[in-house]
């Protein structure tokens, strides 16, 4: 069982910088992959990116790629989303995920943090 708690949302400008956290409970973060979504209002989910347990991975959706960093530090049960050159098609609430290391689906998940980019 993974309990997920993302934070650091807000309001930013256009072009401005934003991280969020998310922070993990348990004691073996590193056999979860995390990844990172997000929705607007009105539109369906949309996959932002990914980590591999041990960070040796990433990957990112075409529209963030460039702008936004995954990161992770397993010693404190932490992920992170970087995120740059914020523009406001980026605005919606951002959610971490985690999922066991093979395994497709992603079981676990966080309340969400809004962030909100005005022009």
């Amino acid at each position: 069982q993974v309990q997920l708690v993302e934070s650091g949302g807000g309001l930013v400008q256009a072009g401005g910088s934003l991280r969020l956290s998310c922070a993990a409970s348990g004691r073996t973060f590193d056999s979860y992959d995390m990844g990172w979504f997000r929705q607007a209002p009105g539109k369906e989910q949309e996959f932002v990116g990914r980590i591999s347990g041990r960070g040796g991975s990433t990957s990112y959706a075409d529209s963030v790629k460039g702008r936004f960093t995954i990161s992770r530090d397993n010693g404190k049960n932490t992920g992170y989303l970087q995120m740059n050159s914020l523009k406001p098609e980026d605005t919606a609430v951002y959610y971490c995920a985690a999922r066991v290391v093979g395994v497709t689906t992603y079981r676990y998940w966080g309340q969400g943090t809004q962030v909100t980019v005005s022009s």
